[in-house]
């Protein structure tokens, strides 16, 4: 079948089938611009037309985004209030004044933590750190804990990875005669509503916005700020400032031998985080990654050892951070102290190290089967409660349920519904939420049309997190339905594809090259290919009954193996055996296995002849 002659829709797999899209979208083929930069740049147009796609027009722009170095960096002073902020933690350096770090419990704000305290200490200052309790305090800045500070001698304090919206917090600072920093990269509070978006907020800026009383704040978001990269994750903020405080110390050593080993942690937080990763991003997790062949702190050392991750057998991917090492690190805010993260990553007894990182090992353990138990429950309700299916905005709430985790389930239950969801934690007659969205539904617009409801709420368009009473959590349930009904002009996400890349344009040459636009996330996402009239070339084997290895050809003579993950029930529901001819939506890939290695593709979706999907050119 030609991509001209797709029909425009079509019925599709179950609703809930996380696998199976309702159409694949295709960017239009700018085959005149992709053969101008391939023969500049001295690339074959293919992947030159995904470097166009990504923003790249030109053979230096290709240059540097296939070749990210230290240089590339920006200037941390173009930077708002850089200045000032350097200016002050050195007048505290030098009057040995105590500083106080006031962080966040998730990946980014803990290794926001790590990187500054290590920073100021190199510079010889009198670091203390503050992780607030994700069930105890909650996120941001807390008045009594400033004071606290206060009392001890503390008279600089610098919050990293939160503060950009704590004003009671900061007028608490200006009364206790406490200078603050504020460091956070998520979206000031506007004076006026802004426009709003489909994406997320924080990656945008608003007409005005209030800052808090602060000496300096550094936001790439904040009004006036002409910093470039907007969507640095906190503790890309936090490294800015350790840039400039090292390099105005000590510029060779800073640039040649700390802040590289600064982006190790770095690299893990951008991608834990989920910021775009494009710009100065890109640049700071591709050298992180590379870092990261040689882990020479203990306590990461180990941490990776548990997460069976061997830099001498293969590089570290952004893959295996989001995996394999942020799940863990996530595990100590969200089960118990997150401040035992910072122990981690700063003590240097090995033995000490090893009992923090095997402790996060085991509470993420623990996270899992939590989750697991209640993914049950909440899957079982989805079968069992018509409702559910029928809602536009799928709110559900339980008794007892692990606050610390509801977040990670609103994103399964997104996975698998493809509509907004809300998950609440019902306990002592407080209901804690946090919810996931799609594309095209604004869930931070959604729960401030019934703000009147909640104790607090924030959040954007993707996400949002609040508290409430759980009285109120059916009349959430009623608003929410009655606003997405509104509002609810919104599709399903589809499987954003490349473009046609026919079996026999594969060749380990062109692999080699789409590797170097690796890593790949979040703004540069892994290219997914679409091939047309493939055939099952040979008996489908069944791996642990889940998952399917094939033999796919296209014309005489292109043939690869093929992967289908979790695909067993839908290729028997579809009746698909040896013989059978669908179009394919495809990732290429690498196998390393000593005995059949070699590249192999690992499929997206099928859309079997007379019910492809629609493609939309975007």
């Amino acid at each position: 079948m030609s991509a001209a002659g797709l029909p425009a829709s079509s019925p599709r797999l179950a609703h809930h089938d996380p696998v199976a899209f309702s159409r694949w979208e295709l960017p239009e083929a700018r085959t005149a611009a992709a053969a101008e930069l391939a023969q500049s740049a001295g690339l074959p147009p293919a992947i030159t037309e995904l470097l166009l796609n990504r923003g790249v027009a030109s053979a230096a722009e290709a240059e540097e985004f296939l070749h990210p170095r230290m240089e590339h960096l920006l200037d941390p002073y173009s930077m708002r209030g850089m200045a000032e902020a350097v200016a002050r933690v050195q007048a505290a350096l030098d009057r040995r004044e105590p500083i106080l770090i006031y962080g966040d419990y998730d990946v980014d704000g803990t290794t926001a933590i790590v990187l500054l305290k290590t920073a100021l200490e190199i510079l010889g200052g009198d670091v203390r750190f503050h992780v607030p309790h994700r069930i105890r305090e909650g996120y941001g800045m807390q008045p009594e804990v400033l004071a606290a500070a206060a009392q001890e001698g503390v008279r600089l304090v610098i919050s990293v990875d939160s503060g950009i919206r704590a004003h009671a917090a900061a007028e608490a600072a200006a009364r206790l005669g406490l200078d603050l920093i504020i460091t956070d990269h998520h979206l000031p509070e506007p004076l006026a509503e802004p426009a709003h978006l489909d994406g997320d907020l924080s990656h945008g800026q608003p007409p005005s916005s209030r800052l808090p009383r602060a000496l300096a704040v550094l936001n790439p978001n904040q009004p006036g700020c002409g910093y470039r990269c907007k969507f640095l994750c906190g503790a890309g903020i936090a490294f800015k400032l350790s840039q400039a405080l090292l390099e105005a110390s000590d510029p060779e050593r800073a640039r040649n031998r700390i802040l590289p080993s600064f982006l190790k942690m770095l690299a893990i937080a951008t991608v834990a985080d989920s910021v775009p990763l494009s710009g100065e991003n890109r640049a700071l997790l591709s050298l992180g990654l590379q870092q990261l062949r040689n882990p020479v702190n203990p306590g990461l050392r180990r941490l990776m050892q548990l997460a069976e991750l061997d830099p001498a057998l293969r590089p570290v991917t952004a893959t295996d951070i989001a995996f394999r090492i942020a799940p863990r690190i996530n595990a100590a805010g969200r089960m118990d102290v997150a401040s035992d993260v910072v122990d981690l990553f700063t003590t240097r007894d090995p033995a000490r190290a090893a009992q923090l990182a095997e402790k996060l090992d085991r509470l993420n353990g623990e996270r899992r089967q939590a989750e697991a138990a209640i993914l049950q429950q909440i899957e079982q309700r989805l079968e069992d409660e018509i409702g559910f299916a029928q809602a536009g905005c799928v709110v559900i709430d339980g008794d007892g349920w692990h606050r610390g985790i509801i977040g990670i389930l609103a994103s399964r239950v997104v996975d698998r519904m493809r509509r907004p969801v809300v998950v609440i934690a019902r306990e002592n007659g407080e209901a804690h939420g946090s919810g996931r969205s799609i594309p095209g539904f604004h869930l931070l617009d959604a729960i401030e049309s019934c703000g009147e409801l909640f104790t607090r709420f924030g959040g954007h368009a993707q996400a949002v997190g609040f508290s409430l009473p759980s009285e109120n959590v059916p009349e959430l349930r009623l608003r929410l339905e009655a606003w997405a009904a509104r509002h609810g002009s919104f599709e399903a996400p589809g499987l954003a594809c490349h473009g046609p890349l026919p079996f026999d344009q594969i060749t380990p040459a062109f692999f080699a090259l789409l590797r170097r636009l690796e890593p790949f996330g979040i703004g540069n996402e892994e290219p997914v290919f679409v091939a047309y009239d493939v055939r099952i070339a040979a008996p489908v084997r069944v791996m642990k009954d889940r998952h399917l290895r094939l033999r796919l050809a296209q014309g005489p003579r292109a043939c690869f193996s093929a992967l289908a993950w979790d695909w067993a029930e839908r290729f028997q529901r579809l009746g698909l055996r040896e013989g059978s001819v669908f179009d394919v939506a495809y990732r290429l890939k690498q196998n390393e296995h000593p005995e059949f290695g070699g590249l192999e593709l690992e499929i997206a979706d099928i859309a079997i002849a007379g019910s492809s999907p629609h493609q939309r050119m975007l």
